[in-house]
């Protein structure tokens, strides 16, 4: 018998999180986030990190509702139906057509490929928009787990920028012209 372990790409899909679920999650009200996404969510997605990001979603989208296909949503897991995280865009693609990912996983589901399959599907997504010409990663330098999740991509580091909550951040982008379909 061969021992050799296998490595299978995870499979994800997406559930919106409305301006509504957002809010509920922002303040801490997991059951009525849940209740609203039609999913049940992880404690993590109302720790103090996940609480200001939501927040922050939902003012976006109350300033801009359009921006709600780029944002936030939760990752399912197929096929069991876990949710293992939250992923999508810092919002529309700007001016210049770049538009910037950001995923995160729930603690107890991390170092098992989700990462690699929200990105993935991130990727695929902005590829075929036809006004998305660049996506952008910018991850903490200390990051290591996501500085190794980019890899294989086809990013490119373009550059640094610092900030008061996050520290140093190394920015990478990829041409969305350079990114394979699933």
């Amino acid at each position: 018998m061969n021992s050799t372990l296998i490595s299978i790409p995870k499979r994800v899909r997406f559930v919106e999180l409305s301006a509504k679920a957002l809010r509920a999650l922002a303040d801490g009200d997991l059951a009525g986030g849940s209740a609203e996404a039609g999913v049940t969510l992880d404690e993590y997605f109302v720790c103090d990190r996940a609480r200001w990001i939501f927040g922050y979603r939902a003012d976006q989208l109350a300033k801009d509702p359009s921006a709600t296909p780029w944002i936030t949503r939760a990752v399912v897991s197929e096929p069991d139906g876990a949710v293992v995280g939250d992923a999508g865009f810092h919002g529309p693609p700007d001016e210049a057509g770049t538009v910037e990912v950001g995923y995160t996983v729930v603690p107890g589901y991390r170092h098992q490929g989700y990462a690699r399959a929200m990105l993935r599907a991130l990727l695929v997504r902005a590829a075929a928009e036809p006004g998305v010409r660049t996506v952008r990663a910018t991850i903490r330098s200390d990051n290591s787990a996501s500085l190794a999740t980019i890899e294989g991509f086809g990013f490119t580091r373009v550059g640094e920028r610092g900030n008061e909550r996050d520290g140093l951040e190394i920015v990478f982008e990829v041409p969305a012209d350079a990114i394979q379909g699933e």
